[in-house]
């Protein structure tokens, strides 16, 4: 399967400030703070939700068409991707403006004070998906992830208009879409990905019950954190995936980016959906055990031994033969 990955493209720059913010603040001054912090450590990290997925994915050796927008600071990071099997041709780097970023400071008291730069990520909007499809010989499926938000309803059109298969799976961009935007997001989509909680967010927006959400999609996808994932269908017994036992638990971020990522992997080798959801439950937990979202290493051996002990020898035998 060829399969387009639409969404964020972002670095974060996170800083630690050894002293407390609170004890910078004057209480009679709050309206006119001027306040500079000196830092002790700068991480920068590579992130946003598409090349999260697309680095997973590439890591899988399933190939990924990352789609995007970024600035003419992209490329140290589009080259870390394309080592990392992501094909970043069809990103667009905009002419004026910088990648999407991060800026946090977090204090000895674990508070934080950030700024989300959106940069070019708001030309992602100006990508069409014909012009993708067309350079790689067709596209089998699209996943539409946070990103532009007129850019997640042009792609899902265009997806719609000209009949191309896509996933819908909004994330962070669920809370400042209104119920009109969510019903032209999921209405015909293959695939709904979302967590518990975004679940019940979207039928409240919509104001559509479950079971008229999954009369309006193919499946729905929801991941439910250290539980693993349930897969709905109409008709069809839900199927429920555990997740494997954690070594440690080190980071959460970018974790449902990663079973997106082995789940779409698995569609890609035409595995069943039980197994596809096993192999993105594998990878998150990987992911879960490593500071940063694109920090893991993916190791075959290592990946097959906790894969098999998980989830069996005849899953794991199967699984084997496409990471070979």
């Amino acid at each position: 399967m060829r399969i387009a990955v639409t969404g964020s493209i972002a670095t974060d720059h996170l800083m630690t400030f050894p002293g407390r913010f609170a004890d910078q603040l004057v209480a009679d001054q709050l309206h006119t703070i001027s306040l500079s912090f000196l830092v002790d450590t700068l991480n920068v990290r590579r992130g946003g939700v598409g090349a999260n997925i697309c680095f997973g994915m590439g890591q899988l050796g399933t190939g990924p068409i990352l789609v995007g927008a970024a600035g003419a600071d992209f490329d140290e990071y589009r080259a870390w991707l394309d080592r990392h099997g992501v094909d970043t041709e069809s990103v667009r780097i905009s002419d004026v403006l910088h990648t999407a970023r991060f800026v946090c400071t977090t204090d000895a008291d674990h508070n934080q004070l950030g700024s989300f730069y959106t940069g070019a990520m708001s030309e992602a909007r100006l990508i069409e998906l014909h012009s993708v499809a067309e350079r790689v010989g067709g596209l089998d499926l699209v996943l539409i992830g946070a990103d532009d938000p007129e850019g997640m309803l042009r792609h899902t059109e265009e997806c719609r208009s000209r009949g191309i298969p896509f996933a819908a799976d909004f994330s962070q961009q669920i809370a400042r879409m209104n119920g009109d935007e969510i019903r032209i997001l999921l209405d015909g989509a293959t695939y709904l990905f979302s967590n518990e909680y975004e679940k019940g967010l979207i039928e409240s927006k919509t104001g559509w019950t479950d079971e008229e959400i999954l009369g309006r999609v193919g499946h729905r996808i929801t991941t439910l954190g250290a539980r693993g994932v349930r897969i709905e269908r109409t008709g069809e017994d839900p199927i429920e995936v555990g997740c494997p036992d954690e070594e440690a638990k080190v980071d959460p971020t970018g974790v449902g980016d990663a079973f997106r990522a082995g789940f779409l992997s698995g569609l890609s080798w035409g595995v069943s959906l039980e197994r596809a959801a096993q192999v993105g439950c594998m990878l998150a937990t990987l992911v879960i055990e490593t500071l940063g979202t694109q920090e893991y290493t993916l190791r075959r051996a290592h990946f097959m031994e906790r894969f098999t002990k998980a989830y069996g020898d005849e899953a794991g035998a199967e699984v084997k033969t496409h990471l070979a």
